[in-house]
């Protein structure tokens, strides 16, 4: 199956392209890389926003990741025509706004890396950072960045 369908089969669509909230750009290229911005978890009037597990639980910021990575198809596929001309998700920064003595970084980020495999099977395994933040814009619950080599 290709992403596409595979995204379908989990039951996702891709949401509108998410507008930029500061002076950057979705997406750079150079050469068959494309650089993602981070994205955050937004979409319409649904935002996932507060501190990781005290106003957010674990499995809600997992959501919230996968609503990061669905934003990030969303520019890829408006940049290049398809995510189905995605060759390997190359990296994956996960960023976690949570109190300094919180440690599952990884379980968070986890609903992002997952997403990643059910959509694109091996090509989309991915080297990883997961961090904790003090505070993310907007006070989202997480923010994610991608590098995708693309055809």
């Amino acid at each position: 199956m290709t992403p596409t369908e595979n995204l379908a089969r989990l039951g996702y669509t891709l949401p509108a392209v998410p507008t930029p909230i500061a002076a950057y750009v979705n997406c750079v290229r150079s050469g068959n890389l494309l650089f993602l911005s981070g994205g955050l978890p937004i979409e319409g009037d649904r935002k996932i926003i507060g501190k990781v597990p005290s106003d957010v639980s674990i499995e809600e910021a997992q959501d919230a990741a996968r609503m990061c990575i669905l934003n990030r198809l969303a520019v890829i596929a408006a940049e290049i025509g398809s995510i189905d001309h995605i060759n390997r998700i190359v990296s994956l920064n996960g960023f976690v706004n949570c109190a300094g003595d919180f440690y599952d970084h990884p379980k968070v980020i986890n609903g992002a890396s997952e997403l990643l495999l059910e959509i694109f099977g091996d090509k989309g395994k991915h080297a990883r950072t997961a961090l904790g933040a003090v505070s993310l814009p907007l006070n989202v619950a997480v923010e994610i960045n991608l590098t995708v080599e693309i055809a």
